[in-house]
């Protein structure tokens, strides 16, 4: 039950994918240890004293122990390759990409329940996998569905909330107000008002907001599509339809592919590990005590800026732009000149590089075999696919970009607008939806583990002159 258990050299914690062949074995061994508890909670409450006896021992027998250099590079740059940060549910390689609890999206796809009529994983089962470490049964899922579908009712004050807005406003500017509204019946601030709650439980009241916010957050945002987009009216939640599936119906969707296609974009769009800046947000302001709604609002804020979530609608507006100048059936020759006016002109090709990764995302791959499988004609698809051939030689070219390769933004806008979902600036609020599984459950665990608040220090350009001149 211990996610890389007998790992005690911080040395061997570094060592990361290369030298890690029999320990990735271990943690998949125990990750497929089957349960007949259905309960989630219970789950978490026989795992969480482990794993505090377990930091505590890290910190007394490492605590001192370096994790790498700060350099100037890093300081200016936005802390990028810097290590600080803890972050238990998934973890991003450079060459593999993301695993969530040890596990690649292929394996996810193999190992994780999927609906009877369907073959992507349920998003359900990648909470459960994401808070216990463990690949849940059937019948785990299935509990854990129907109690995130009893969990989500939405008080009218938060429609109240969000319909004082223009109906203008950004999605992300209405989907962040209801989220903001239904804090008032946050546990987790009842609980600590009340004072009757040990910090070593602080993680009960937590989880529940964290499931409560998750349950609820695809009926919010599925309004904002319905006002902004439709007539307004709310499609009522389906007790007998899974989480990607309820959230594709309550958006007006209801093609047996589009509830596949939202399974798996809900699962492979939760969690990217801790440092990107929605992520970061959310910790960042937990780690102040504020409850799972104030985290994950100030999430979906980091979420919405042009260099992070924002970029998936940018995509598909910029691809249509090509189609407009160049027409559907352009030659590749076309195709790179248009690029490379993109990049004359100052912009960059939205929906290639990352921040971390350097090879293609695994979550662009499984939406690729989504198109091939469901769209492979699909004029929009096949220009996608084109980019995929003549992007990466023109960016590698420049010289400029340690990345050349596609994100998960670079294909998700085609397949949404393939099924009718057609608005690209409401792309953001379905990365929301998705994120609110792996920022709500590290904010548990950030609870469970009693993380401190964050508080790194800085600098100024002064400081960093003066201790350059003293180091030489």
């Amino acid at each position: 039950m211990v996610y890389f258990r007998g790992v005690s050299a911080i040395s061997r914690l570094r060592s990361r994918v290369g030298k890690q062949s029999s320990l990735s074995n271990s943690v998949r061994w125990l990750q497929m240890q089957s349960s007949s508890e259905l309960d989630l909670k219970s789950q978490l409450q026989e795992i969480i004293p482990e794993q505090q006896d377990r930091l505590k021992k890290l910190r007394s027998e490492h605590g001192k122990v370096p994790v790498g250099n700060i350099t100037v590079d890093m300081v200016l740059g936005g802390m990028r390759g810097m290590t600080g940060l803890l972050w238990e549910t998934s973890l991003l390689d450079a060459e593999e990409g993301i695993r969530f609890r040890g596990l690649s999206i292929p394996e996810c796809q193999k190992v994780l329940p999927s609906a009877q009529s369907g073959e992507e994983p349920l998003p359900e089962g990648l909470l459960w996998l994401l808070l216990t470490g463990k690949v849940p049964n059937k019948e785990q899922v299935e509990a854990l569905s129907k109690e995130l579908a009893r969990r989500a009712v939405v008080p009218d004050y938060v429609y109240k909330a969000i319909n004082a807005l223009p109906s203008t406003a950004h999605p992300m500017t209405q989907f962040a107000s209801g989220v903001m509204a239904l804090q008032v019946q946050s546990e987790f601030q009842k609980a600590y008002e009340k004072g009757d709650v040990h910090k070593s439980k602080f993680w009960e009241p937590t989880f529940e907001d964290a499931l409560n916010l998750i349950a609820r957050v695809s009926v919010v945002a599925s309004y904002v599509y319905r006002r902004m987009y439709k007539d307004g009216s709310i499609i009522p939640l389906d007790d007998s339809l899974d989480y990607g599936a309820n959230f594709s119906h309550m958006l007006g969707f209801d093609s047996p592919q589009m509830k596949e296609l939202m399974r798996l974009y809900v699962t492979i769009h939760s969690d990217h590990e801790g440092g990107n800046v929605s992520a970061h947000a959310g910790h960042l302001v937990g780690s102040a005590l504020s409850d799972p709604y104030l985290s994950f609002a100030a999430a979906l804020n980091g979420l919405a800026g042009p260099l992070h979530g924002l970029a998936n609608q940018e995509v598909l507006l910029w691809i249509k732009s090509v189609v407009e100048e160049c027409g559907e059936n352009m030659s590749k020759e076309q195709l790179k000149d248009y690029v490379w006016k993109t990049l004359n002109s100052g912009k960059v090709v939205p929906g290639y590089g990352h921040g971390v990764l350097r090879k293609t995302d695994p979550r662009y791959v499984c939406q690729r075999e989504f198109a091939l499988k469901h769209l492979p004609d699909d004029p929009l698809f096949q220009l996608v696919s084109k980019l995929y051939e003549v992007v990466p030689p023109i960016l590698t070219e420049l010289g400029k970009v340690k990345n050349p390769w596609p994100n998960v933004d670079a294909h998700s806008g085609v397949l949404l607008n393939y099924y009718g979902l057609t608005e690209a600036r409401y792309y953001t609020v379905l990365f929301g939806v998705s994120r609110s599984l792996g920022i709500c459950s590290q904010l548990i665990w950030d609870r469970a583990l009693g993380l401190p608040l964050e508080r790194p220090k800085s600098v100024n350009m002064d400081w960093l002159d003066n201790f350059m001149r003293s180091s030489r």
